[in-house]
């Protein structure tokens, strides 16, 4: 094949499974639709960096799949990415039984992993994060979110999204950036004055960085409803989306005030009042569960099982970042919501596709196996049905991103062989 010439098509031949939508081009499913995804064996053609057919092409590069379940990349919708440093200690003191608000109030938590991020010079911060999204892509992500929020300054902020966008220029992934700029009220401000900082600083964020959602934590050792307000109404400004971190580790009435804002998503959830499971199924406001929070930070499990049967967009992801979830692993995300939320595997499957795609405004393009859509493809090595049943083994044999591998497991090489 000459230098420059496009890549010959390639039929992943004889799959087990092939994970697919009931219908082309849907942006989101929502979960009481979750089991008419189909699982049925057959071959998925790639050309151009795209799913082609549903069929062989006999002119083809073939891979033996034999066995395999072929997925879609997994979407992680909600990572920290990137950051300096770890907070092993902060573990052990939860463990111990020390609350996640008392860490923080003593310079623990956000502000300790601001520290580090300081301290960090760029070459850091960035081997870091590319190490990281190396795991996330043997674990099958093929897209995945950044956040910044770990500054606690307009110019630090402003370096991490500067730094995201680096990063995605550095990884085979797909990345986009969330300017969490509300994430912790720096020394020095009360919550007004930072917010009013942030607002400031909006037009450097949209002219200097790739960010295209903002974020928001509500919680007693950060914001209240009203900032959320606040950044909400500067998104529809700045014609950005809003995220926002809700109802984690306390029950402060959020949903309602993020529902009449616009939120593209809520995150977390673990303490949602039963009363706000129906109008935020009913919205068009993706609920976003981080079980890895929840299980390492002892927190609540959220009413998912009613929030899938209300008919919610519900996504998983893995919160990744230094303090509360250093998990990069979407399928023991994946598993751990089957057991914890008591879904069914094309539930979470669902959560880490077409759904958390919707999330990041990628579902057009990313998200499920549809002719015409991006081929970021991934081959498991055995049926779904094991990846939550053999919790906590990656699952993936290899991964695929537009249409190319992306990366193969030493095992699954022969698959390529031909």
């Amino acid at each position: 094949m000459s230098a420059g010439a496009p890549a010959p098509p390639l039929t992943l031949a004889g799959a087990a499974q092939v994970l697919r939508p009931p219908a082309d081009g849907l942006p989101y499913l929502r979960h009481d639709r979750a089991h008419e995804l189909t699982l049925e064996p057959g071959d998925v053609t790639l050309a151009d960096g795209r799913v082609a057919a549903f069929a062989a092409d006999a002119g083809a590069r073939r891979v033996d799949c034999s066995g395999c379940a072929v997925v879609p990349g997994f979407v992680d919708c909600h990572t920290h990415l990137p950051f300096a440093g770890w907070r092993a200690e902060e573990y052990a003191m939860k463990v111990a039984g020390r609350p996640y608000e008392e860490i923080a109030r003593a310079g623990g938590g956000i502000r300790a992993s601001a520290r580090a991020f300081a301290t960090a010079d760029d070459a850091a911060v960035l081997a870091q994060a590319r190490a990281l999204a190396g795991e996330l892509l043997r674990h099958g992500t093929t897209t995945f979110e950044c956040k910044c929020g770990y500054g606690l300054s307009v110019d630090a902020e402003l370096r991490a999204l500067r730094l995201a966008d680096e990063l995605g220029r550095a990884v085979p992934q797909t990345t986009c950036s969330t300017a969490l700029l509300a994430h912790a009220v720096p020394d020095g401000y009360d919550a007004e004055r930072w917010l009013d900082a942030v607002i400031d600083a909006l037009p450097q964020v949209r002219a200097q960085t790739r960010a295209e959602a903002l974020d928001v934590f509500v919680e007693s050792v950060a914001f209240d409803n009203s900032a959320l307000a606040r950044i909400g109404a500067a998104a529809r400004v700045y014609g950005m989306a809003l995220r926002a971190h809700v109802e984690q580790l306390a029950s402060h009435g959020s949903v309602p005030v993020a529902l009449a804002a616009g939120a593209r998503s809520v995150d977390h959830l673990s303490c949602l009042p039963e009363e706000h499971v129906a109008p935020l199924a009913a919205a068009e406001c993706a609920a976003v569960l981080l079980p890895g929070a929840e299980l390492l930070g002892n927190e609540r499990t959220p009413p998912a099982r009613a929030l899938a049967d209300a008919g919610a967009i519900c996504a998983l992801a893995t919160d990744l970042n230094p303090g509360t979830s250093p998990i990069a692993s979407l399928p023991l995300i994946a598993g751990l919501a089957v057991r914890r939320y008591g879904w069914s595997v094309r539930e979470a499957l669902l959560a880490v596709t077409l759904n958390a795609a919707w999330v990041l405004d990628r579902s057009a393009e990313l998200g499920s196996l549809d002719v015409g859509k991006r081929a970021d493809v991934l081959l498991l090595d055995g049926p779904v049905e094991h990846v939550p049943y053999r919790f906590g083994r990656n699952p993936v044999a290899a991964v695929l991103v537009a249409g190319e591998p992306a990366w193969v497991r030493e095992d699954h090489a022969w698959r390529f062989a031909a």
